[in-house]
């Protein structure tokens, strides 16, 4: 059976001053002198501007407890990871970028640990379900941000270097349990006022 066909407007020819996209480039000219004027009043009057531009190798942003950069393992003192191979943060990554091969050792106190642990950022997409996901807090997101390479391969990071020790990553263990907290926290009933 054939499907109904649509007539589908289409647009009308453009204006000669439209062809030029003069309008266009007026308005992008207007932007360009409003900035620039504000900013030769500000450098007139003393008065800077609060925008800034940040000399970006020479300079760091010092980026807020919430930021999520490259996933990173939690080494102990002992320079073990603190992961248990538990598979949860393999199963809560939606692009399926973490690869858990877990391994055993008999009569420790942790019987399992990732044998191999492998992250491939070319597809991790900085959710951070991973972190939320982990009961051990063995995952956090880091504030590493420079992950660029040349080719795919070296994308994939292995155990040894996504290890990263404990003290570096404090700000971001304090901040998820505070936030862990905050959410256990019971909720204060609606009262009718509020409704």
């Amino acid at each position: 059976m054939p499907g109904k066909v649509i007539k589908v407007k289409r647009q009308e020819q453009l204006g000669f001053s439209e062809r030029l996209y003069l309008p266009a480039i007026v308005k992008g000219l207007m932007i360009t002198g409003r900035h620039f004027f504000r900013n030769l009043r500000g450098f007139v009057t003393g008065k800077n501007r609060t925008d800034f531009v940040v000399q970006y190798p020479e300079e760091r942003v010092d980026y807020p407890d919430a930021f999520r950069g490259m996933p990173v393992l939690v080494e102990l003192e002992n320079g073990e990871p603190r992961c248990v191979a538990c598979g949860l943060c393999e199963f809560a990554c939606p692009t399926d970028c973490i690869s858990i091969i877990p391994g055993e050792i008999e009569g420790a106190r942790i019987e399992r640990y990732p044998e191999v642990f492998d992250i491939d950022m070319s597809r991790c997409m900085f959710c951070g379900l991973c972190e939320e996901a982990c009961p051990e807090e063995a995952i956090v997101m880091s504030r590493e941000v420079e992950i660029g390479s040349y080719d795919r391969p070296s994308m994939v990071f292995k155990k040894e270097q996504l290890l990263v020790p404990e003290p570096l990553l404090k700000r971001r263990l304090d901040f998820l349990r505070a936030e862990y907290e905050r959410q256990d926290e019971p909720r204060k009933p609606r009262t009718e006022s509020q409704s």
